[in-house]
């Protein structure tokens, strides 16, 4: 789906509880119950979205919004929109060609890919057909192989890396305990997958703030640190080197009952200030969260779920209408919310006093 410039149009995809149903029905049962499942109780993933449709909005009137501009640069680069696909694993349980299905998809939208370091294809293939992509690390108990992964990533184009840092150890899952539908003939695959992988591919429990650091050094790339809630932790990666912050409790994979990425995002905004980019995931569903995000300090949102879901029912094709789709929708909003430019929105359009205002992260 193409969007005119300037012309907000209706969403045709959303990311809601349809289509993850329809992609339930497609899927291995093992494949969407890894995919869906939150940790313990799912208390945390049950709560996300609920999170940012409990948020409400001041609009503006009387502002020209005959043309909406949805584009924004980050860390040098040109999108379409703010809306990126964030790192998710074994993209070939969802689709035979797995991530670079999503990468071409992503690229088709304009959009930013942050490739899983538990991803089921090479980052060479998956370079091959991407648009601007970043990489996900993990830091793992044989540094070696971490080493090697982020040189590989480097060497196929990477322009940043994404350090996951809220999953020191897996928690227990919601799931049959089904084994994963990933293909054991291939190597890769064997190598990432659960159940499969050596302990050496298991996450460094002893990771400190100064592995941002070493990931800057081995790699020469921006490096932003995704899975934190907390303020302080925040203006501590900062302080260590990090590029970026990105909000996220995983998707309520890790700790149950801790606070949603809607929540959380305001103060780590607030904290960081201009200083970087602030960048949220976790239960966003429609264009309207994104603007909600958006004003409430991110300079920018990762899908997770849905991009899989889409995959799923779509392949390439699909991941592209649904990036497509939030860019609409986020079009139409921002016009009903008085804003032209991604500059425009900020912590005056939230509705509840002050509280509710915090420090845009800037758009240049």
């Amino acid at each position: 789906m193409t969007v005119p410039e300037g012309k907000p149009q209706a969403v045709g995809i959303r990311a809601s509880g349809e289509l993850a149903a329809r992609a339930r029905d497609v899927l291995p049962q093992a494949a969407y119950e890894f995919y869906a499942a939150g940790s313990d109780e799912e208390i945390s993933a049950g709560e996300a979205a609920a999170a940012w449709r409990g948020r409400r909005l001041l609009p503006r009137v009387l502002r020209d919004v005959s043309s909406v501009d949805t584009g924004l640069e980050l860390l040098g680069t040109p999108l379409a929109s703010p809306v990126l696909a964030g790192p998710t694993a074994f993209h070939r349980m969802a689709h035979d060609e797995g991530e670079t299905a999503t990468a071409a998809g992503v690229a088709a939208a304009g959009s930013l890919l942050v490739l899983s370091s538990r991803a089921t294809r090479h980052p060479e293939d998956v370079a091959a057909v991407a648009g601007p992509w970043w990489y996900q690390v993990y830091w793992l108990r044989d540094a070696e192989i971490t080493r090697r992964q982020v040189e590989r990533a480097v060497a196929a184009g990477a322009r940043a890396l994404v350090l996951t840092v809220d999953a020191p150890y897996v928690p227990a899952r919601a799931t049959s305990g089904l084994p994963l539908p990933l293909p054991d003939d291939d190597e890769l695959c064997r190598s990432v997958g659960v159940g499969t992988r050596l302990p050496g591919w298991e996450q460094d429990p002893s990771l400190g703030l100064d592995a941002i650091g070493r990931l800057r050094r081995i790699s020469g790339l921006p490096v932003l640190v995704k899975g934190v809630l907390r303020a302080d932790d925040a203006k501590a990666c900062v302080a260590a080197g990090a590029a970026g912050v990105i909000v996220s409790n995983h998707g309520g994979r890790q700790l149950d009952r801790a606070v949603s990425s809607a929540d959380a995002l305001p103060a780590v905004a607030a904290a960081v200030g201009t200083e970087v980019p602030v960048l949220v995931d976790g239960g966003i569903r429609t264009g309207t969260d994104v603007l909600v995000a958006l004003a409430s300090g991110a300079r920018a949102v990762l899908l997770g779920r849905p991009i899989v879901w889409s995959l799923t029912l779509g392949g390439a094709d699909g991941v592209t209408a649904l990036l497509d789709s939030y860019r609409t929708q986020l079009s139409a909003s921002m016009a009903l919310a008085g804003c032209a430019r991604l500059a425009e929105v900020d912590g005056e359009l939230l509705y509840g006093g002050s509280d509710a205002r915090r420090p845009h992260s800037g758009y240049g």
